[in-house]
This record gives structure tokens, sequence and C-alpha cells, in this order.
């Protein structure tokens, strides 16, 4: 039996809006995952940092401030630096669907917007984090 998947939810940046992360914690903790949430204002560095040390499965980013262009796209950066490209990497947020295409395209898996079922979420991350260790 696999081990479960295990989740950081993080908010990098200056946003102070963490009413959707912390929904999307718990419901993820309530699907079975194993859930570490960084709490507000944490950097990319910190973010992929915390991932090494808790050997997650999946990033998840929510940002709600508009900077979710340099903060995503650093945090892709030190994914790749880290050697954590099996890492599966989610987002969240209030971002333009010209922005969302650009970030799936550069390595974010998913972006889910306002509204998104959880169960949604919860499947999609399931799904993806069973075809990356499957690939491994």
């Amino acid at each position: 039996m696999s081990r479960p998947i295990r989740v950081l939810v993080a908010k990098p940046g200056r946003d102070g809006h963490d009413r959707g992360a912390k929904v999307v914690a718990a419901a993820l903790r309530d699907a079975g995952m194993e859930v570490i949430y960084t709490g507000l204002h944490q950097t990319p560095e910190m973010i992929v940092e915390a991932a090494l040390q808790e050997d997650v499965d999946v990033i998840g980013l929510s940002v709600h401030s508009g900077a979710h262009l340099p903060l995503f796209r650093r945090v892709i950066e030190l994914v790749n630096e880290k050697g954590l490209q099996n890492t599966v990497l989610v987002g969240g947020g209030i971002i333009p669907s010209d922005d969302v295409r650009a970030l799936e395209s550069e390595g974010i898996g998913k972006i889910f917007g306002p509204g998104t079922p959880t169960a949604e979420l919860a499947d999609w991350i399931r799904t993806a984090v069973t075809t990356r260790r499957e690939d491994a």
C-alpha cells in the first residue's frame, strides 16, 4: 500500500487572503490526503524548501494579489533547480485566462479558479499524483 498523497498548500507573496487556501487544505485532508499549510506571506524559496523537507507530492499555490506570474514562475524555477520535477504543481486564485494558459504551459499542472468544487480538485490531484508515481 502506498503512502497517502502529501500536499503543501502555500500563500506566496504579500497576499493576505487565506480563506480559500484553508478551505482547500481542509477539503484535501477530508479526502484522505496529508496537508501541510505554510501560512501567509511565504517566499518562493520558503515554499520550495518546505516542500523538500516535507517530501510532498503536490505544491498548491494560492494567490489573489495579482502577483501570480512572477511568484508562480519563481516556484517553477526553484522546483526545477532542486530536482523536484516529479512534484505536481497546482494553483488557485483570481487569475486571468491568458495567464492560466501561460502558467500551465510553463509547468503548473492546473489552475483552479474560485468556485471550483473541492472534489474536482481532489480528483485531479489523485490522478496527477498516481500518474507521476507510475511513471517514476
